[in-house]
């Protein structure tokens, strides 16, 4: 929440959240076609975001952690447009989007700060649509391992440090990579000295050549 609240307006952003609700790892938080009625503030645990391929496969649209908002893909169509797995067990704040945007409406420090959360989403998915159009194997995966520490680092967690809580094929579905290539890239990474993988735990090394990988121009 925006810190420049004064007591009161807290008070009343507190009633509008009061419910939580508990996911399962490997439930569905929602799913795609669903009446959109709420947006979801992930308190403890890890998600993913994904789609249903004409072939039957999942196709992961993005990983969300603790912190951050969940189902803003319903805003548009009054639906969600995706389906949100837990990862891992989890609980979340269930946000009315109504009560919300009526709330919104009385305290304009919520309006901006639901606009800057909407506005980095947007920012987000630009970069993926980056990421995928035009990055070799080796640029996607240094991106998304920068990508995720760096979010898990505004959150108090280590800057080199972190669990992937998603499967290696679940990352080459978000990345647009087979899963042997997910893993030849993570172990060319370690055999060079960037990072030390030890099944899920990944331990990065030399974060500089991480970010070598994904922009020499600048780096250079």
């Amino acid at each position: 929440m925006p810190i420049d609240l004064s007591q009161q307006e807290l008070d009343r952003i507190d009633e509008v959240v009061a419910v939580r609700r508990k996911v399962k790892r490997g439930a569905m938080l929602f799913r795609n076609g669903e009446k959109f009625t709420n947006l979801y503030a992930i308190r403890t645990g890890f998600f993913k975001t994904c789609v249903d391929t004409e072939d039957g496969r999942d196709q992961v649209t993005g990983f969300q952690m603790a912190g951050e908002v969940i189902g803003l893909d319903g805003i548009v169509n009054d639906q969600h447009t995706c389906n949100a797995v837990a990862l891992e067990d989890a609980e979340v704040c269930v946000m009315p989007f109504d009560r919300l945007e009526e709330l919104s409406r009385e305290i304009t420090a919520l309006q901006r700060h639901v606009h800057k959360i909407m506005s980095r989403e947007i920012v987000r998915e630009h970069g993926v649509m980056l990421l995928l159009g035009s990055m070799r194997a080796e640029e996607r995966l240094a991106a998304f391992l920068l990508n995720l520490v760096q979010r898990l680092f505004a959150r108090g967690f280590s800057q080199s440090e972190l669990v992937l809580r998603m499967t290696r094929e679940e990352i080459g579905s978000y990345l647009g990579l087979k899963l042997e290539t997910v893993s030849r890239t993570f172990s060319k990474f370690a055999d060079e000295g960037i990072v030390e993988v030890k099944q899920r735990h990944v331990r990065i090394l030399k974060i500089d050549a991480l970010k070598e990988i994904v922009n020499p121009q600048v780096c250079n």
